[in-house]
């Protein structure tokens, strides 16, 4: 447990199948991805709200999050508010104290404080290149958020330069400077081999400030389940 953040909180059974708990205080207030309530005391109150307006909300959906956040309000007690994520996977706890940003991947994040500002930030021809999204979510103001990844999650201090490969970056601090390049840089013959390789696309970083990666990827998983996937007889 961290003592400057504002919710009490634990974490449990990370890294593998990270289970978020928060302890609302009376009228405390924690903003939660729709979806992600497993149980709550009956003295919480859920709210589902556009936070941001239409404008952000959309964003958001673009970025692979909902349309919706949900609001979790402790009335007259307090009460425990039990968080699960979609994907299995470890937790990750940050406090932004104002000075900076956090740029979260899509799908990552999983509860904030009231305080804090959830926003798409369009990525261009940056996300469109990554194969992953084209949004990332900015997250600004003062207070606590918490994201998750599939697999566990890994921080690294970052100063000067660094390589990541797309599918592996799940949040950094916008005080960090990226592009996201083809390994070797751009051609047919790198395009080639990143495809039957399995690599490729990286994202490079510059400057100074915080990364966090995940010990696995989707995608890798998902193409060693494709060859089991059921399909029809030709009979």
């Amino acid at each position: 447990m961290l003592n400057k953040s504002e919710i009490k909180y634990r974490i449990e059974h990370n890294p593998a199948y990270g289970f978020l708990v928060l302890e609302l205080e009376p009228n405390q207030t924690a903003i939660v991805e729709a979806g992600g309530m497993a149980a709550m005391d009956s003295s919480i109150k859920m709210e589902s709200k556009m936070k941001g307006g239409f404008g952000q909300s959309f964003g958001r959906m673009l970025g692979g999050e909902s349309l919706f956040l949900n609001e979790f309000t402790a009335q007259a007690s307090q009460g425990e508010l039990y968080i699960s994520p979609g994907v299995p996977g470890d937790i990750q706890y940050y406090h932004l104290d104002g000075s900076k940003g956090l740029m979260i991947q899509s799908s990552g994040f999983v509860a904030s404080s009231k305080n804090v500002e959830i926003n798409s930030n369009f990525q261009g021809f940056k996300g469109f290149f990554s194969g992953e999204s084209i949004f990332l979510l900015k997250a600004t103001g003062k207070g606590d958020i918490w994201f998750s990844s599939y697999g566990a999650i890994v921080e690294i201090n970052v100063e000067n330069n660094y390589v990541v490969d797309t599918g592996y970056i799940v949040a950094f601090e916008d005080t960090l400077n990226y592009n996201v390049e083809m390994i070797g840089g751009l051609s047919f013959r790198n395009l080639r081999t990143g495809i039957l390789g399995g690599e490729g696309l990286v994202c490079r970083f510059s400057g100074s400030g915080k990364l966090w990666i995940q010990s696995r990827g989707l995608y890798p998983l998902l193409n060693f389940l494709y060859p089991f996937r059921p399909v029809k007889s030709s009979d």
